[in-house]
């Protein structure tokens, strides 16, 4: 490991010891705002304008905001380890955070003479993050993980379509870039948790690892790149219904397959295992209410997109950070018994989003709202039980 001197370390205040430090800490917080606001609007008890009006901006926010900083976070972390070089940290670290900061201030301010130079910035944070992960992956030629790079930049394609349909005002970008987006990230999933579940199962339960098959790992990516790239290519009102149900249905099949063979009923006593399998699952779901969809039946798009935003993404960015947070600190993955209930509420959020347009018809209740208290109530519980963890030096002294 090329490690920075350690008396230059101990210089550094903690949260800038590492990027998931400020990325995980203040994007759940900002996270939490961003609910709690979209709440309020909902409920009638809030208005105000932010840049590209209400609607873009809680999309827009959860997306390149939260998991923005959620992701950057984490692929700056896990560099290090893949790469043993030291990762993005103390002032480049700063500078990274300051300008996904910034972005963040001038979209809520809606600044109109600074449109343009808002949308530069939100795009430049995903671009300056891919090239800090490209010279580490380059510099010790570790082409594997280089996978990473071009999906952040496509990430940042996805968010400057977002900003072309406020500078433009045009909706359709709007729409192109959220899909692509939620796509890309859905892809980004499938890979992470293929290397990383059937190890943490193993570990967490104390039981034989499941070996992947390869057969199966390339019908899982490749269906789930082939979605990507349909989204990307703008292509899904263009194609053929037919052909994109079977699609869908076709990546749901072996999505399930592969959480069934990864076992999740041996994780019913280890909370930071189960909660990754829990999330997983709804990646299948969210496919199949996409091919329902698309055949026609009263399934509204927006219900299948929440199933992959509100539902997977969201609870497996949770259980990750539960555990990331733990595992990189130099502490015992061992959480705080409140965790299993935030893991449980991020799940309940999830399902009540997904079955808040058949529910909102028959019920004298107003079920987003609902599942938005879930949602900001779990990431609250994790907030107060790993501020202090994010914020203080490891224990054991070594640096990150």
């Amino acid at each position: 490991m090329n490690i920075t001197d350690p008396r230059i370390e101990q210089k550094i205040p903690a949260i800038w010891r590492q990027a998931f430090r400020p990325m995980f800490l203040i994007g759940s917080l900002f996270a939490i705002i961003c609910m709690s606001i979209w709440a309020l609007f909902l409920s009638g008890n809030l208005s105000f304008t932010p840049y590209g009006g209400m609607f873009y901006w809680h999309g827009h926010e959860m997306m390149f905001g939260f998991v923005g900083a959620i992701l950057v976070g984490f692929l700056l972390t896990a560099v290090q380890n893949w790469t043993g070089l030291r990762a993005t940290h103390g002032k480049p670290l700063i500078a990274l955070f300051s300008l996904w900061l910034t972005a963040r201030l001038l979209i809520v301010s809606n600044l109109l003479p600074l449109l343009w130079l808002t949308a530069l910035i939100d795009i430049l944070f995903l671009v300056l993050a891919a090239a800090l992960m490209a010279q580490l992956v380059l510099k010790v030629k570790q082409y594997r993980n280089l996978i990473f790079v071009p999906i952040l930049l496509l990430l940042a394609c996805a968010n400057g379509l977002t900003h072309l349909s406020v500078l433009l005002a045009d909706p359709s970008f709007y729409v192109w870039g959220m899909y692509a987006s939620v796509a890309i990230i859905t892809l980004i999933m499938t890979v992470i948790t293929g290397r990383i579940v059937p190890m943490f199962t193993a570990n967490g339960t104390q039981t034989q690892k499941v070996p992947n098959l390869a057969w199966l790992e390339t019908l899982v990516i490749g269906s789930t790149l082939l979605i990507t790239l349909i989204y990307l290519a703008n292509l899904p009102a263009k194609l053929p219904k037919l052909l994109m149900v079977s699609i869908f249905i076709a990546a749901a099949l072996v999505h399930g397959f592969r959480a069934i063979r990864w076992r999740p009923q041996v994780t019913i006593n280890t909370p930071l295992v189960w909660s990754l399998h829990l999330a997983y699952w709804f990646i299948p779901i969210s496919f199949v209410l996409f091919a329902m969809h698309y055949w026609g039946l009263n399934v509204a798009l927006s219900s299948a997109l929440h199933g992959l935003t509100a539902g997977a993404i969201s609870s497996l960015i949770l259980a990750m950070l539960a555990r990331i947070t733990l595992g990189h600190t130099g502490r015992p993955l061992t959480p705080h018994w409140a965790i299993k209930y935030s893991f449980g509420l991020i799940i309940l959020a999830g399902i009540t989003r997904l079955t808040a347009q058949p529910l909102q018809t028959s019920i004298d209740l107003n079920i987003y709202i609902i599942a938005a208290i879930f949602w900001i109530t779990a990431y609250v519980i994790y907030l107060i039980f790993y501020w202090r963890i994010l914020t203080s030096p490891r224990p054991d002294g070594r640096p990150g």
